[in-house]
């Protein structure tokens, strides 16, 4: 009940956002035919889950009569636009012309979201870079299961892809979170693995802002914003997963230099990275958050032969179905020493209210890498659709395949909406926890049922390795997990929404 509370905020803001580029798009004078069927097919159909039933997975719907309201309540909170807008928005004459324009404009039929000059050529820059640098290699890096290129990595710090968000002063290009989306979109439409590379240093970076000395930022910042400095976050422990609090791995003060104990999961490009964000309980006495702090800790970046070459350190690979090009890894710290200024912000304790305010952040830059996805998988699929012929025509004039590709584009514009007016809020410094969280909900669901009906759409070939649609349904599997797994996501919406 309190999940599905959540998921109808999402549906508030997902219809707020769709209004307001409507407002925008409308008063641009720029309303096109496409726009005008996006905004009657995506509010007809948001409306009518509301009223109907809203998934929140494949097999969990939140339905307005869990919330104890009968028909003839529902009924009498409707008035004549609200009735028209279900019955006449989302029906088959809508999406079939729809359809018309999605395959006439290669599966962006609709005006961008609003962003400025500099965020445009960002996105310019880095789409012509997928197009000729990554795509033509994604599949073949996942399929081998191997690690980005360095030459790739560098390509991607000589392009500013790590310092977008950071200041100009520290190195970066100080464009902030909506700019920080339009690359991440960008590049996870190319390849999840590559859109993900910017997460650690977009992490790294907010927590030494926001918490770290003035000898931490002039020492990190420029660094990780070049790209030379690749960065991991280490904060997942086998036995915590999403509860934090329970963290048990220990650092101790010994001398000149904390020592750490324990083990952690699932950190993210370990093997390669030079600087470890790392969560770790100072004091045994506090239970809970209070105990914790984060450390900011150097190690010498390993190889294929040697990946862990630190003392005190060691590492083991976990195997994965998708989100390739970075390796996932189980690490095991055994009195490994760290100096005391590796302390962040030179504060005991702090480190869970640290960490917090990188969460946000986040959340926002999942939500986009998760909007590149779906944006990828219409793209497969359109393709596919278009050149698959069948009973003596292409498979798209078939309505169940054309209504696939129609909500698909539908959920990837909404999912950049949400995205982008988060990002919004927080360039303009406004909390937006509620904002980030349905950004991240709605945009990790759309990206798994995109591309699944990618694979669809495909049929037999969509089960073949050979084909990249095979991936996307790999990749996107991960985006309703991590950052937030969707019900702890929904939880924490419906906690706000109910403390007021």
């Amino acid at each position: 009940m309190t999940h599905g509370l959540a998921w109808l905020q999402v549906h508030v803001f997902a219809t707020r956002e769709l209004l307001t580029w409507f407002e925008r798009v409308r008063s641009a004078n720029s309303f096109r035919e496409a726009n005008e069927l996006f905004v009657r097919v995506a509010c007809g159909e948001l409306l009518d889950q509301v009223l109907s039933g809203i998934p929140m997975s494949q097999s969990e719907f939140a339905r307005l009569r869990d919330f104890g309201l009968v028909r003839e309540e529902t009924t009498a909170r409707q008035d004549a636009d609200i009735f028209t807008i279900v019955a006449c928005g989302n029906t088959p004459e809508h999406r079939h012309r729809l359809a018309q324009f999605i395959v006439d404009s290669d599966g962006e039929p609709f005006d961008a979201v609003e962003i400025d000059e500099a965020e445009r050529q960002i996105r310019s820059h880095l789409r012509s870079y997928v197009k000729h640098r990554i795509a033509p290699r994604a599949h073949e890096w996942h399929l081998a299961d191997s690690l980005i290129p360095m030459d790739i990595i560098a390509e991607l710090g000589s392009l500013g892809v790590f310092g977008v968000s950071i200041p100009e002063i520290h190195g970066g290009m100080g464009s902030g979170k909506v700019a920080m989306c339009v690359a991440t979109e960008e590049l996870s439409r190319g390849f999840l693995g590559i859109g993900s590379l910017g997460t650690r240093s977009e992490i790294a970076a907010e927590l030494i802002l926001h918490a770290g000395t003035s000898a931490q930022k002039e020492r990190y910042l420029p660094a990780i914003a070049s790209g030379r400095l690749l960065t991991t976050a280490v904060f997942t422990e086998p036995e915590s997963g999403s509860d934090l609090a329970s963290i048990s791995t220990s650092a101790r003060r010994h001398g000149d230099s904390y020592r750490i104990t324990g083990s952690k999961t699932w950190i993210t490009h370990a093997a390669r990275a030079d600087l470890m964000i790392l969560l770790a309980r100072t004091n045994r006495e506090i239970h809970g958050y209070g105990g914790l702090s984060l450390f900011l800790i150097e190690k010498p970046r390993g190889d294929d032969i040697q990946p862990f070459p630190a003392r005190g350190m060691t590492g083991s690979e976990i195997g994965v179905l998708g989100y390739r090009g970075m390796k996932e890894y189980e690490l095991t710290f055994d009195g490994f020493e760290t100096p005391l200024d590796s302390l962040l912000g030179d504060r005991e304790g702090a480190g869970f209210k640290q960490l917090m305010h990188t969460f946000e952040s986040a959340r926002i830059q999942t939500a986009a890498r998760a909007v590149g996805v779906t944006q990828a998988a219409l793209d497969t699929a359109l393709k596919y659709a278009r050149e698959r012929i069948q009973f003596g025509k292409s498979i798209i004039e078939f309505p169940r395949v054309a209504d696939k590709i129609v909500h698909m584009a539908i959920d990837a514009q909404l999912g950049r909406l949400l995205t982008q007016g988060a990002a919004h809020r927080k360039d303009s410094l406004h909390r937006c926890d509620l904002e980030a969280g349905a950004a991240k909900l709605f945009a990790a669901r759309a990206a798994w049922s995109a591309a699944d009906n990618a694979v669809q759409i495909h049929g037999g070939n969509g089960y073949s390795l050979a084909f990249e649609v095979s991936r996307l349904l790999c990749d996107a599997r991960i985006l309703n997990i991590f950052e937030g797994a969707a019900e702890i996501q929904a939880q924490i919406i419906a906690r706000r929404l109910l403390s007021g």
